[in-house]
């Protein structure tokens, strides 16, 4: 072995170790009557093994099944609380709801932890601490504006918002209101306009990959002082990843991401 493999074959060691000891925190907490939710402790009784004994690590998941999603349709979504964060303040976030009943997943703080630990990924020179942010894209029933609100207040900032409806678009584009959409598009673009005309701090934006085109068709992100665009969503992809860098927003730092209600942040 090369000198240059062994300490990559050794931090890939120390990472399975990590992720096989997470593994195994993991089950023994929402596995023991104590401190799981309902969901998961009926679950265990319906198994013909306890998965506290027999789940050793990350390989051992597959002894679980497969998690359907269509478990997290309706409710009682009390049933995914966890004994063990009882009397906690709990967040419900929905999916757009486009193939019916929306997903639900509660939550109590995953969304600050996240978003905090994305935060020391951003750079001090093009997100600045202290700085205002600008969050436009959909609201609502979802966690990404309480996570948007939490990094920009916990790098200092004061978070304005302008609200997208997902699920109206989703009913416009049904309908085939081509003409509506294009209305609803240019009224959400023309609220981010002003704000960001009116307050001269905002210096990070965070948007989705069409709204931000929209957006520079309007205005120069650079001239009107931003920064930073954090920009994420199930469109992104490659080719928007390219386009934006080198014909969108040249000069600007532009840090994508992919993620939903559901899977959270995935970085770039």
């Amino acid at each position: 072995m090369n000198v240059i493999a062994k300490p990559l074959t050794e931090k890939i060691a120390a990472a399975r170790r990590q992720l096989d000891a997470q593994v195994r925190e993991m089950v023994q907490w929402h596995f023991d009557p104590a401190t799981g939710c309902p969901f998961w402790l009926d679950y265990a009784g319906r198994l013909d093994f306890d998965p506290r004994k027999e789940i050793g690590g990350f390989s051992d998941l597959k002894l679980l099944g497969h998690f359907q999603d269509e478990w997290l349709r309706g409710g009682p979504v009390r049933k995914w609380v966890p004994k063990g964060l009882a009397g906690k303040p709990v967040y419900v976030f929905e999916t757009g709801g486009s193939t019916g009943v929306p997903k639900t997943r509660i939550n109590i703080n995953d969304f600050q932890t996240d978003y905090e630990l994305f935060s020391k990924t951003l750079s001090e020179k093009t997100f600045p601490k202290g700085a205002d942010w600008l969050m436009l894209g959909p609201s609502g029933p979802r966690r990404l504006r309480l996570a948007v609100e939490h990094l920009c207040q916990h790098r200092g900032g004061i978070c304005f918002f302008v609200d997208l409806d997902p699920r109206w678009v989703n009913k416009l584009i049904t309908r085939g209101e081509m003409q509506e959409l294009d209305l609803y598009k240019n009224h959400v673009i023309n609220q981010g306009l002003t704000i960001l005309r009116a307050h001269d701090n905002i210096q990070c934006l965070f948007t989705t990959p069409k709204l931000l085109e929209a957006l520079c068709e309007k205005i120069d992100l650079r001239k009107a002082g931003i920064k930073g665009i954090f920009c994420g969503g199930t469109e992104m992809n490659a080719q928007f990843h390219r386009f934006a860098r080198e014909e969108l927003v040249p000069g600007i730092d532009f840090v994508p991401t992919y993620g939903n209600t559901l899977m959270g942040l995935a970085t770039s």
